[in-house]
């Protein structure tokens, strides 16, 4: 795939691995377009990020994806590249009566749910274009669950079968569908958990690993796994009870404390 003089729509624009896709994609000739639902963060991100526009769009709400649609289509209507990035990470103890009926669904409205709507919002807009592309941003844990966050890891998995199906279904449309299974790597979503969690684990600078994943885009990779999380898939067909073991101790600990 070509990689400059497209224009480029990143939700979750304003932070963490949407942030350097930006700043990246930016630096080599594309117009970018970020999203995101805090309003300060985004005019922060703009401040790096002279030439992009923002626009707040809550992916968990389909009137924000309808109004964000209709921006695009109105003021930046070569958008070819689609990346859907939005996403939250919790810790869940799902012993918890704290934690609601409501609330616990909560990354999927925004992981799963938000990425499928932008799909279906935007597809026929793409579908339009001589070369576009989706990129859907999973997580090494697509492939075995951190159980300590068990929403979150059943999101990314799901989105991986999504993407694995939509690749299928466009395989005679002109628009190529990328996942971006990114292992642990150096943002604010990973700073939220027990340092203890991340003993042994290779953290990946956030630059390295989307550096990482255009080289991977540059070379029409469809499903990208930078560092760890090749592993993880690996691990995964090669030895899944030991690999999820060594990914609950977290859980065995939370357990052990209550």
């Amino acid at each position: 795939m070509n990689l400059s003089n497209n224009t480029v729509l990143i939700t979750g624009g304003a932070s963490g691995i949407g942030f350097e896709l930006a700043r990246q994609l930016s630096a080599r000739g594309n117009k970018i377009v970020i999203t995101g639902r805090d309003q300060a963060r985004l005019d922060k991100a703009l401040q790096q990020l002279p030439d992009a526009d923002a626009v707040r769009s809550d992916v968990s709400s389909v009137k924000d994806i309808e109004l964000l649609f209709e921006r695009i289509a109105r003021d930046s209507p070569e958008t070819n590249v689609l990346i859907n990035n939005a996403g939250i990470m919790r810790d869940i103890n799902l012993h918890d009566d704290a934690v609601g009926v409501e609330d616990i669904t909560r990354e999927i409205d925004i992981n799963l749910s938000g990425t499928i709507r932008m799909v279906k919002k935007f597809l026929p807009h793409l579908k339009t274009k001589p070369a576009a592309a989706i990129v859907n941003v999973s997580s090494g844990l697509a492939f075995v669950p951190l159980p300590i966050s068990p929403v979150y890891c059943a999101t990314k998995a799901a989105l991986h079968s999504f993407t694995q199906s939509l690749r299928v279904q466009l395989q005679k449309t002109k628009v190529k569908v990328f996942e971006l299974a990114p292992p642990a790597t150096e943002t604010d979503l990973l700073r939220h958990g027990d340092p203890q969690d991340l003993k042994g684990v290779s953290i990946m600078s956030v630059e390295d690993m989307v550096s990482a994943a255009l080289k991977g885009m540059e070379k029409d990779q469809l499903e990208i796994r930078p560092g760890q999380a090749n592993q993880l898939k690996f691990m995964s067909r090669l030895a899944p009870e030991f690999i999820l073991k060594q990914l609950s101790r977290p859980v065995e600990r939370m357990l052990s404390n209550s």
